[in-house]
Formats: C-alpha cells, structure tokens, sequence
C-alpha cells in the first residue's frame, strides 16, 4: 500500500500534503494509469489520518482530473496524457463556503473581528461628511503610489508621540493589508534573497513568501526570540519578526537580543529586519516597547503596522517605514502600483489621527481589553477549569496562552471543544515542528468575545478536558 511521511508538512494542512505526495507520484510516473488506489478507510488507517483527510485529498485529484472514482469499485489513476473529458467534474460551488455556511460559534477564540459597538461610527461619518463638503476635488485625485501625504504625515506625528520614532513622510507606504505590503517587500529588496519568518509564527507569511517562490526558511525561538545563530548559519538576507508582542508566544525581546540582531544586520548589504508592530498599541502594563526601528541608526529595519487592530478588523489599512536608504528605489523600482487604499478611506484617517480621535480611541480601546481580559481570567479563576491551567503572556495584546493539563492531545481538545461551541487554536498549530514543550498549549484571543458567554464558554471548556 502507498505510504507516505508526514514529518515535514510547511504551512500545509494535512490533506493538501497527501493531495501533493500522490500527484507527485502521479506526474513522475510512480503511479501508473489504471492503478487502483487504496480504499479512503485502509489508506487513513495506514497512514495514521482521519479518513476526511484523504477524501479531501482525492476529491482535489478528482477535481484536477489525477484520478476518477467509479461507484462501488474505488478510485483509480488516470492516464494524464489522455484524460477521458467524461471524467472532469462539471463546476459545482459545493466547496465554496459562504458566510451562511461557516459554523457559529458561542465563542471563536480564534477571531481578531471587532465588535460593530466599539468602533467610532459617530466621528467617522461626521468626518466623510466633511470630507464629502469641503474636499471634493481632493478626493478624486488619484493619489501617489506610497500614498495621500496628509495621511503620511499624520502616521509619522503618530509613530514620533507613540513610539519616539522619527521618520519622514516621504519614508512611508500605505497599503490595504499588510499582506499586500509584503509582496511590495519582496519585490523591492530581490526575489534572490533568502527570507526567514519565525517558528512558531503567522503561517500567512510563509504563504505569500511561497506565492512568490523565494527561499524562506523557519527559525525557532528560543526564551529571548528569533535565534541569531541561525540566521547566520543558514545564510539568510531577510528576517521577519515581531519583537514587541510575538504571536503567538508573546515573547517580548529584551534589548540584548535586538542589539543582535541589528548588529547581524549590519554584516552585508543584503540583510534587513522587517519588523512587524501588529499589536504594539494594546500592551496592557507598562509603557509601550520601545521599537526596533527607533534604535536601528544603520537603517536595517522595515517597520510594518497596521490599523486593523486598533480600530477594524475589516478597515485595511496598514503601513510601512522604508529605511531611508530604500526609498528612492522603491519609487525607482515600484512606482508603477496604484495606491491600494482609496482617497476617501486615507482622508478621513488622516483626518481621524490628526484631530485626536485616534488617540483617546487607543486609550478608550486599552482599557476595554484590560477589563475584558481581566474578566475572562476570574471566570477562569473562579471555575473548576483554574486547577487545570496555568496562564502565560497576558500582559500585551490581545490573546495569552493556556497551558492544560489533560491526557488529550491537542486535536482531541479542538475537536471536542467545537463540537460544544468553542473555537481555539492550539500552539503547536503555528509550529513547522512542534516541540514536546508546546504540546497542550492553547492561544486564547479574547478580542471579539462577548462578555455575556464567557462564563459559559468556561463551563463547556472544561467538560472538553
């Protein structure tokens, strides 16, 4: 019977690396046409899968036409060189999930939605309004490619009374997304450079990195973050990192470790920092980490930020710092891109910083998530849930971890915890390789549940361990 490893799946699911394995076997001709494969029930018992696994893996060779099942007889190998058009699936949206389908929960662990009450609904139309009065022929000039200035110019005011960064304008690039201001990275510093990302870490980093086919490798954290001796060793040009608040180990790297990095930075033209400041406006005690970028004076590092966080998942609105040694390329190199973010949406931002709503929104938002973060953790005080776990990194941003004790394995816990309701993401989720030290580990977003359900969601938490 086909067998195939499991150890080295990248940032794909389970079922995406069997569909991989098998129609790579398929293609170099391991697999002949005609070949019966193994029933969905023997091949996920021998594998070690649940049989969904591989029915979602031939159902993706089907649909590719790899392979065809005949009722009551199994699955068989096409020959790819004269697919039988009988065989193609007509197209059907059956796997298109739409928001109907998606499954609701009583509480999703796992969301960074905002509640529709806690966005400034009131001052951000007033603000269009005016804009819509006062500033017409503004709004229908097409904007820069990093951008209007007005809202440059807020963001840098903001970065120098918030983070005691001075930076220009000029050094500034708006973006919908900071996926999309990733791409516009790639491009800028070489398609021939070897990235890193860290791992544990965002898996939506290594996909656009994959989108693009460079090299991009995972460094493990130690106690103090990314490993320096690693990116030496493995010869890499481009790091990503988020040293305020990593996610979602919430590690804060201590000075020590951001000196460094600097300082490997320096060792070739090549090298830069990208670091990512997702969250950097919610640490919950203490004042706001002081950023890489601020102490960077060898201009290594990109800062990366964005307002989806701070005031909307759904506004995309982000930005990014360029060292000044990288602006005139970048205009040189990627002048020909649109501006992605539109007028109206960059006025009235700007607008909204430079009249001092962000501001006391910030503080107004700082301190609904301390209370709400603190009201989660005395229900789980309070409950018998509290002699099972131990909570970690719950001072900065918005999720901290939840160590429990349970003879489950993290899938068992996911499972049994969506089938009362509750949506949670283990640790070892985020990891290429996870290590034995991350195994029952749970990342607990609080940003989008209500207040209403959280006792409740506690209760049926513990009834899953």
């Amino acid at each position: 019977m086909l067998t195939y490893s499991f150890t080295d799946l990248g940032s794909d699911s389970l079922y995406e690396h069997l569909y991989k394995c098998i129609k790579k076997d398929i293609l170099q001709r391991n697999i002949c046409a005609g070949y019966k494969l193994p029933s969905k029930r023997s091949f996920s018992k021998n594998l070690g899968v649940s049989t969904i696994t591989v029915e979602n893996a031939y159902s993706q060779l089907i649909a590719e036409g790899y392979i065809y099942s005949i009722p009551k007889k199994g699955y068989f190998v096409n020959d790819i060189k004269t697919i039988p058009t009988e065989q193609l699936p007509a197209f059907t949206t059956q796997h298109i999930k739409t928001d109907a389908e998606n499954p609701s929960f009583l509480a999703d662990f796992t969301s960074n939605q905002t509640c529709s009450e806690n966005f400034p609904f009131s001052i951000w139309s007033k603000i269009i309004r005016e804009l819509l009065c006062g500033n017409q022929a503004s709004l229908m000039i097409n904007p820069p490619c990093g951008g209007i200035l007005e809202l440059r110019s807020s963001i840098s005011k903001h970065l120098e009374a918030f983070h005691g960064l001075q930076v220009l304008p000029e050094q500034i690039i708006i973006g919908a997304g900071t996926e999309y201001l990733y791409s516009l990275i790639i491009q800028l510093l070489g398609l021939d450079k070897k990235y890193a990302i860290e791992d544990p870490g965002y898996s939506k980093i290594s996909k656009i990195y994959q989108s693009y086919h460079v090299s991009c490798s995972h460094i493990p954290l130690d106690s103090m973050g990314v490993n320096v001796y690693e990116l030496e060793n493995q010869g890499i040009d481009v790091v990503h990192i988020s040293p305020s608040h990593h996610f979602p180990t919430g590690i804060v790297m201590p000075i020590s470790r951001r000196y460094e990095l600097l300082s490997w930075a320096t060792k070739s033209d090549s090298r830069y920092i990208i670091e990512d400041d997702y969250d950097s406006e919610f640490r919950l005690t203490g004042q706001p980490i002081p950023t890489l970028q601020s102490i960077d004076v060898l201009d290594r590092v990109i800062y990366i930020n964005t307002f989806t966080k701070t005031l909307a998942s759904t506004v995309r609105i982000s930005y990014m710092v360029l060292p000044k040694r990288l602006v005139n390329e970048f205009y040189s190199k990627l002048s020909f891109y649109s501006c992605t973010v539109s007028n109206f949406e960059q006025y009235t931002l700007a607008h909204f910083i430079e009249q001092g709503y962000f501001e006391k929104h910030i503080n107004r938002m700082r301190n609904y998530y301390h209370n709400k973060r603190d009201l989660l953790l005395s229900y789980i005080e309070k409950s018998p849930l509290s002699s099972r776990v131990s909570i970690y990194a719950e001072d900065a941003g918005l999720h901290f971890l939840m160590k429990i004790d349970s003879t489950l394995n993290d899938n068992e816990i996911c499972m049994r915890a969506r089938q009362v309701g509750i949506n949670v993401s283990s640790l070892s989720q985020y990891y290429v390789v996870p290590p034995e030290s991350a195994t029952h580990t749970f990342v607990i977003n609080y940003s989008s549940i209500d207040e209403s359900v959280m006792e409740e969601a506690i209760e049926r938490f513990y009834h899953c361990i």
